[in-house]
């Protein structure tokens, strides 16, 4: 049976942080937004609006919120894992993992699937070297990344939450500290490989930022926003760090990819400037149609931000079908076709969540026997595998489906259905490695 978000609003419960979910949709609609802005599409190919106007490159600053999304996940999967570990029998970390994937995986996964057999019959038919096809199927894939590094997150959850509860802040301090050593060791020593740890370290870091919140013991976002924004305005202006908090093309140096120190204090401020409007926004949440607006907007998020690309690449697409002139990008006569542009990619991209929004429902539950003694490494098995399939295929594309196109991760080449084929066995094992019981988590 489907329940409706006016149900679900009216059923929520007293004490849930409404301000969290409003972060998680704020946050994954912010990107969604830059994403259409940035996308500097011409008949020659797709290019990035920030790397042709520099100046643009600031609003970076704000517009990079990803941060504020792993900060969401932490304090939810503190409260998850110790509701799950209250109440579950067997293995709490099975459990804990299905319960949190099921949501993302799914929908995930039939992205994957339907762009995979699109790019093969493009493949097939010759046209898969176009300039705006090629680089729709190298594009498409792109923001799996985030996905892949979530998933790591969930993976860490148990055991950086005990290290949370013995040593609560330093344990963040800890994590920070081996990010900004490994940022010594990249740029003073020059050691090769070593900035690769920061895709751990960093994210970890703000994760870790959620499990303070979830414990209240985040008490001064002025002097945690004020250090960040510091922190990050001094490693721009006097280390190796570009300004812009996105990756820029054929940039020496990139914040994203792998992330640097000057991203995790560009987290730092965030996170203290989201904190500092907690409790008037909580209020105003407290409105019914304003708190099933977000209930709603949760319900699809997701999916949302899969296909968001699609819609996009979609618009761009129709209007070379149709014959009109694409200008060239940060023209005037660009600029004035940009909010077209976004309002077309919004509605389509709503269409795209109509007929997909039922993937990211959750799923009835099954029958099944109580965890056994194996669950724990079947489940940790099958989301290292999801985990190295879907950052895989974020780097591979879809582009060289049928020509064996690969992309090295972790030093090992991998081709796109070599990652597909990782996917779809990981999200298998996470399915069958624990009770099929509908849990309902906090958070």
């Amino acid at each position: 049976m489907t329940v409706s978000a006016r149900d679900m609003a009216a059923a929520t419960p007293a004490g849930r942080d409404r301000y969290v979910d409003l972060l998680r949709v704020a946050s994954l609609g912010t990107v969604i937004a830059g994403h259409w802005l940035m996308a500097a599409v011409s008949s020659d190919g797709i290019g990035n609006l920030l790397a042709l106007v520099p100046a643009l490159q600031v609003l970076t600053w704000g517009l990079q919120i990803m941060p504020v999304f792993f900060f969401v996940g932490g304090f939810s999967h503190a409260l998850s894992y110790r509701s799950l570990a209250r109440r579950t029998e067997g293995s709490v970390y099975a459990a804990f993992l299905r319960a949190r994937l099921r949501r993302l995986l799914r929908p995930t996964l039939a992205f994957v699937l339907v762009w995979a057999a699109v790019a093969f019959a493009v493949q097939l038919a010759g046209r898969g070297d176009g300039p705006l096809t090629g680089a729709a199927l190298r594009l498409v894939t792109q923001p799996l990344w985030f996905i892949g590094i979530y998933l790591a997150m969930v993976a860490f959850t148990p055991p950086l939450l005990k290290l949370h509860e013995r040593h609560g802040w330093a344990a963040f301090a800890a994590l920070a500290g081996a990010a900004a050593l490994v940022d010594v060791l990249r740029f003073a020593l020059g050691v090769p490989y070593v900035e690769f740890l920061n895709f751990a370290l960093v994210w970890l870091a703000v994760h870790q930022l959620g499990f303070l919140r979830a414990d209240g013991r985040i008490r001064r976002p002025a002097v945690l926003a004020a250090t960040g924004l510091a922190g990050a305005a001094l490693l721009v202006a006097c280390g190796p760090y570009p300004l812009s908090m996105v990756g820029m093309p054929g940039e020496k140096v990139s914040n994203m990819a792998p992330p640097t120190l000057a991203l995790l204090c560009h987290g730092l401020w965030l996170v203290g400037a989201v904190q500092l409007a907690a409790r008037p926004v909580g209020a105003w949440l407290e409105r019914p149609r304003v708190w099933r607006a977000v209930v709603t907007a949760n319900g699809v998020v997701m999916t949302a931000f899969l296909w968001h690309l699609t819609a996009m690449l979609a618009v761009y697409g129709a209007q070379l079908a149709l014959g009109m002139d694409l200008p060239a990008p940060a023209t005037a006569a660009w600029w004035a076709q940009v909010p077209v542009r976004i309002l077309a990619a919004a509605a389509l991209t709503g269409v795209f969540v109509a007929l997909l929004r039922r993937f990211e429902a959750p799923a009835p539950a099954r029958p099944a026997d109580p965890a056994g003694t194996t669950a724990g490494p079947v489940a940790a098995l099958g989301t290292t595998l999801c985990l190295l399939g879907v950052l895989g295929l974020s780097m591979t594309g879809l582009g060289g489906l049928l020509d064996g196109h690969s992309a090295t991760l972790i030093a090992v080449p991998v081709t796109a259905p070599a990652a597909i084929a990782m996917a779809l066995g990981g999200a298998w094992l996470v399915e069958r490695s624990a009770p099929a019981r509908r849990v309902r988590l906090r958070g």
